[in-house]
């Protein structure tokens, strides 16, 4: 099966000049959303973990099912003001705006191997937000896996010259 056979692209969505590579057309349909999930288990498989992490929000759709099958613990990684207890915080920059996110201090226990689960890598700015939330939290990125790698926008390549760990399924260019 061919997973880029169900990723719809939108022109200028959602400022003028982006073009959105869209998971919803992936998601709604079960064949295709059962073998991204049973891909992201096997691929990721050579990783040590001991929790999952996702960005919010379409993250949240992969990691979710790939915890539960795993029976692995689910760590949520959200927008600001979205947590009810205390929390680390780490201000970023989009290819369209600044953003925060947050994760729960009690979320990650020192030397937790966390992988960290995203729908998309672009530019990298979330990504690297949400590597120093878990470092914040003394925790280790065990490794990002992300569905699509918009590999023209330099992100996935950042997150290597990182000494990051980096995965994804599907490949697009950014624009």
């Amino acid at each position: 099966m061919n997973l880029k056979d169900f990723i719809r692209s939108i022109p200028d969505y959602p400022k003028k000049g982006i073009l959105f590579r869209d998971i919803t057309t992936l998601i709604k349909d079960e064949k295709a959303f059962s073998e991204t999930i049973n891909q992201i288990i096997k691929r990721s498989s050579k990783f040590k973990f001991d929790k999952i992490a996702a960005i919010e929000s379409r993250g949240f759709v992969f990691a979710s099912a790939v915890s539960y099958i795993l029976k692995k613990p689910f760590i949520m990684l959200r927008k600001k003001n979205k947590l009810p207890a205390d929390v680390h915080s780490v201000d970023f920059q989009l290819e369209y705006g600044k953003a925060t996110i947050e994760i729960h201090k009690d979320s990650i226990q020192e030397n937790d191997n966390i992988l960290i689960i995203d729908d998309l890598i672009a530019t990298g700015g979330t990504a690297e937000a949400a590597a120093k939330l878990i470092e914040i939290s003394k925790g280790n990125v065990a490794a990002f896996f992300f569905v699509i790698n918009l590999f023209d926008l330099g992100g996935y390549n950042k997150l290597i010259k990182k000494k990051y760990n980096v995965e994804n399924l599907i490949e697009f260019p950014g624009h």
